[in-house]
């Protein structure tokens, strides 16, 4: 694995999905800009019913521009086109393959993150090799529908038998943030709570020092 990867995924607090089912007209580029200046991390970029090709040119530009302000840029369930779109890398989910299958379609050095919904699941994914895990719905999200919400106990189960980095994930927002950290989160994704919000930049900032408070 790359090794600035690693140390930027260590780094990352504050993980965020640019859901294109969110976006309506808005340009993507300009909200993962406004995402950028407010802090995150890590940017991934979600295309539910879209092809590859479809959203090959816009992967193409938002992993410069990722690269540019030294944000980690992650495609989702696309292996090829983060490889051709110089990605830092994928995520996928439990239907997805094996990580020894997904790597082997990526360039050396890009990353493989994998969806998780229980600790055997996180465990598992440790073991075949994710570079790191979504940990969750720890909340009803609309974003996972056939998913049951895990609930605050996984996040501590999970940090303690899992070494690498874990993102919850699942109806995370400003308003119950505080909840998700003390039960042992270091590490957040937020996705419509970001892409509604009124001043992106704000909010991501706002969430930032809420999880540095919670930690300190």
């Amino acid at each position: 694995m790359n090794l600035s990867a690693v140390q930027s995924l260590q780094a990352a607090s504050l993980y965020g999905i640019l859901d294109l089912g969110y976006l309506g007209s808005r340009d993507p580029l300009s909200i993962a800009g406004q995402m950028m200046e407010g802090g995150v991390g890590v940017i991934q970029l979600r295309a539910k019913g879209r092809r590859e090709r479809e959203i090959f040119d816009l992967s193409l530009k938002l992993s410069t521009l990722c690269r540019d302000n030294g944000v980690l840029y992650i495609v989702n369930d696309f292996p090829e086109l983060a490889r051709e779109t110089k990605a830092h890398g994928v995520h996928v989910g439990q239907e997805d393959g094996r990580i020894e299958g997904i790597r082997a379609r990526l360039e050396e050095g890009q990353i493989v993150g994998r969806s998780t919904h229980g600790l055997n699941q996180a465990i598992a994914a440790e073991q075949e090799g994710a570079d790191y895990i979504g940990i969750g719905p720890i909340f009803a999200t609309p974003t996972k529908p056939d998913y049951s919400p895990v609930g605050m106990m996984l996040i501590a189960e999970v940090q303690k038998a899992v070494k690498i980095p874990g993102f919850c994930i699942g109806g995370i927002k400003l308003e119950n943030l505080d909840q998700v950290v003390e039960a042992g989160a270091k590490r957040v994704v937020i996705v419509s709570g970001i892409l509604q919000a009124e001043n992106i930049g704000d909010y991501c900032q706002a969430a930032l020092k809420k999880i540095r408070a919670n930690l300190s």
